[in-house]
């Protein structure tokens, strides 16, 4: 997740909620706010690597734990492929003789090569390019702002927010679904819980802090980009991945235009998918550690301390699907529309984890906290599922059925899941699930 994150998908959100990208941010970001809420309640119970794979295993029972982690998978590995993609894209268009494919190998050269050096450097860089992404950000609303006071583009309008003429609920829903990918990364702060100096209650603070700062700056460009769409109707027939761009050129000539491209192409090459990389190593890590995927992907590395099998498989996954996926003309479409429901499919364990964990099993007083709230962001999660793209949710549920397969193997050898510091499946009886 980074500050310019809507750069890349501007034209499709635009496009999807009817012209209306502000309001598409601000329904996602109180969505996912309810989903870090319930993120904050257990990582308090279970502080562990794993994130939701984790809290659904202990919350609820291992097997759902492993079909959460399995879903969630989706959205893990396919986020570094998507941001790779996307910043080989904006490369390419910078420098047309480079071809997209070694611009990817490129960027996941250099990710890896970081991220096998442990993470205090992982953070050091990460500082500089939210610097760096800040700064051009800041550079965008300058120039578009006295671009719209100089009468450029269509002037200001509370269009972007609220339009009755193209405003439906499952327009509005089905563009939240694409809008969330911006904020996707703020769950990936769970996974270092174990690496963090702050504690849980930390880990928790620092994932609602990043949504509401991403909220605003999001809300912010996405207002400000939409008032200087060169072609408004033609947009909203037919999306375009340069409508981001087009607005920054109308506003400041065609060097804006370029520092933009270039902004995403290391925001997302770089800073977004070094992060990424992360996350969903200590993924593999945290599921190969309770001997629910292959051991090997369990091993850390003495010298840096991270899990280097992991973040080595990662990479070369993000190599072969990203280069399927550029030659596909909808590749960067489907790949949001599949990250997006691997995601949303994982909080909705999440809200039912809280529920199970404190108010069923433990018969929490906090009604508002451990029932309440997870059941509003559910119920508005599960809303945003059903207004998805139609071919992301039959591959989501085609990898779900991989996952009740994968899981019935792993019974056939024996090896039911089960957590450590957890009672086996065979012995649990009514024992509790307790924090280790």
């Amino acid at each position: 997740m980074v500050p310019i994150a809507p750069f890349a998908i501007f034209g499709l959100v635009y496009s999807r909620s009817g012209g209306m990208p502000v309001l598409a941010y601000l329904v996602g970001m109180i969505a996912l706010l309810f989903t870090a809420a319930s993120y904050a309640q257990m990582v308090k119970a279970f502080p562990l690597s794993g994130s939701v794979y984790n809290y659904a295993g202990r919350g609820i029972a291992p097997p759902v734990g492993f079909m959460t982690g399995w879903m969630v998978l989706l959205d893990y590995i396919l986020v570094p492929c998507l941001l790779y993609l996307v910043a080989s894209l904006a490369m390419h268009d910078l420098v047309p003789g480079v071809p997209v494919w070694a611009w990817l190998i490129v960027f996941v050269a250099v990710n890896t090569g970081i991220n096998l050096r442990g993470i205090r450097m992982t953070v050091r860089l990460t500082r500089m390019m939210i610097g760096f992404e800040l700064l051009v950000l800041g550079l965008f609303l300058l120039v578009g702002l006295w671009a719209l006071l100089q009468g450029k583009g269509h002037g200001f309008s509370l269009s972007p927010l609220f339009n009755l003429e193209t405003f439906s609920w499952p327009v509005m829903f089905a563009a939240v679904s694409v809008a969330v990918l911006s904020f996707i990364g703020f769950d990936g702060i769970s996974m270092l819980v174990e690496e963090s100096t702050g504690g849980s209650a930390q880990v928790g603070r620092a994932m609602r802090v990043a949504l509401l700062l991403a909220g605003l700056l999001f809300v912010t460009q996405v207002w400000v980009a939409s008032l200087l769409v060169p072609d408004p109707g033609g947009l909203l027939v037919k999306d375009s991945g340069t409508a981001f761009y087009d607005a920054a050129a109308l506003a400041g000539g065609e060097w804006l235009r370029h520092v933009t491209l270039t902004a995403t192409a290391l925001s997302w090459g770089v800073a977004n998918t070094m992060v990424a990389q992360v996350a969903v190593s200590r993924l593999l890590y945290a599921m190969a550690r309770d001997r629910q995927l292959p051991s090997f992907l369990a091993k850390v590395s003495v010298r840096h301390s991270v899990p280097a099998n992991a973040i080595v498989l990662v990479s070369l996954l993000s190599v072969g699907i990203g280069l399927w996926m550029s030659s596909r003309s909808d590749g960067v479409d489907l790949l949001t529309s599949l990250i997006n429901m691997g995601a949303m499919a994982a909080f909705i364990v999440l809200h039912v984890s809280v529920i199970v964990h404190y108010a069923l099993r433990n018969g929490s007083d906090k009604l508002w906290s451990h029932l309440v709230a997870p059941l509003i962001g559910m119920g508005i999660l599960v809303f945003v599922v059903i207004n998805a793209n139609v071919l992301a949710q039959v591959v989501g549920l085609v990898w779900l059925g991989a996952g009740v397969v994968a899981l019935a193997v792993l019974y056939a050898l024996g090896r039911r899941p089960a957590l450590d510091g957890m009672p086996s499946e065979a012995g649990r009886g009514s024992a509790r699930t307790s924090a280790p």
